[in-house]
C-alpha cells in the first residue's frame, strides 16, 4: 500500500513541484489548500488544475479569516504589494504565522489520515526573505510536532518534508520539468487578476521569471500586459 502523505498546495510554482516529488516517492497524497483572505482567488483554481493533472487521493480547501487580523499586503488591500523588485529584509507580503497555521493543520489532518509525512513547498534560497521559510523553522516545527500529538508521543515519528529548501527556483523548475509539472497550469503573482494572468513587477513574479530563464525552460506564465 501506497504511504499516505499530507501536501500543502497554494496551487504556485514551488507547491506544484513539491506535489510532483511526493508523488514520485509514492506516496498516496492528501492536498490541503487555503483560503485565507488573500487578495485574489486565482490560485486555488490553479490548485484544482494542478491536483487534476498530477493526481491526489483527495483535495480539501479550508477558510481561514487571516484577512481579520491583516498585517500583510496579501490580506490587506490599503497595503500595497511592492512592485520596486526583491530587497534585504521581510517585505510587507508576509503574512503573520501564516506557515505555522497551515501546518499545524496539515498536522491535524495526517493524524487522522495516520500520516506520519507532510510535505511543504518552502524555499530558502529564491525567495522573499519569510521566517518561516527557514530549514531552522521545518526543523523547529517537525521536532513540535512530535512533542504535541499523539502519534508522536506514542512513537510513530512525523516528518515534515521541505524538498525545495536549499534549491534555487531554477533548480525547482528543472525539478518538476523533470517530473512532468505543466507550470502553465500554476499561479505564482501576489496580485494576479480573476484569470490567473500576473502582474510580472511583484517580488514572486520577479523570482519566478528569474528562475525559467536561468533554467532555460520556456515562460508559460500569462501576463496582463
Amino acid at each position: 500500500m501506497m504511504k499516505p502523505a499530507v501536501v500543502l498546495l497554494s496551487g504556485g510554482l514551488d507547491s506544484a513541484t513539491c506535489l510532483a516529488i511526493a508523488r514520485s516517492q509514492g506516496f498516496d497524497c492528501y492536498c490541503l489548500s487555503f483560503d485565507y483572505g488573500q487578495r485574489h482567488s486565482a490560485e486555488l483554481k490553479a490548485a484544482e488544475r494542478v491536483v487534476k493533472a498530477l493526481g491526489a487521493k483527495e483535495h480539501r480547501v479550508l477558510n481561514l479569516g487571516l484577512a481579520q487580523f491583516g498585517g500583510s499586503a496579501l490580506t490587506d488591500t490599503s497595503i500595497d504589494v511592492p512592485v520596486d523588485g526583491v530587497h534585504p529584509g521581510i517585505p510587507v507580503t508576509y503574512v503573520p504565522a501564516r506557515n505555522t497555521i497551515m501546518l499545524s493543520l496539515a498536522l491535524a489532518w495526517a493524524e487522522v489520515l495516520g500520516s506520519r509525512d507532510i510535505f511543504v513547498g518552502v524555499n530558502a534560497v529564491d525567495y522573499s526573505g519569510y521566517p518561516d521559510c527557514r530549514p531552522e523553522y521545518i526543523a523547529a516545527f517537525e521536532k513540535m510536532a512530535n512533542l504535541a500529538t499523539k502519534a508522536g508521543v506514542e512513537g510513530a515519528k512525523l516528518n515534515i518534508h521541505a524538498p525545495l529548501i536549499n534549491l534555487s527556483k531554477a533548480d525547482i523548475i528543472r525539478t518538476g520539468s523533470a517530473l512532468g509539472v505543466d507550470y502553465g497550469l500554476t499561479v505564482s503573482c501576489y496580485q494576479a487578476d480573476e484569470l490567473g494572468r500576473a502582474c510580472g513587477v511583484c517580488d514572486s513574479c520577479r523570482l519566478r521569471a528569474e528562475g525559467f530563464a536561468a533554467a532555460g525552460v520556456p515562460d508559460p506564465t500569462q501576463y496582463r500586459s
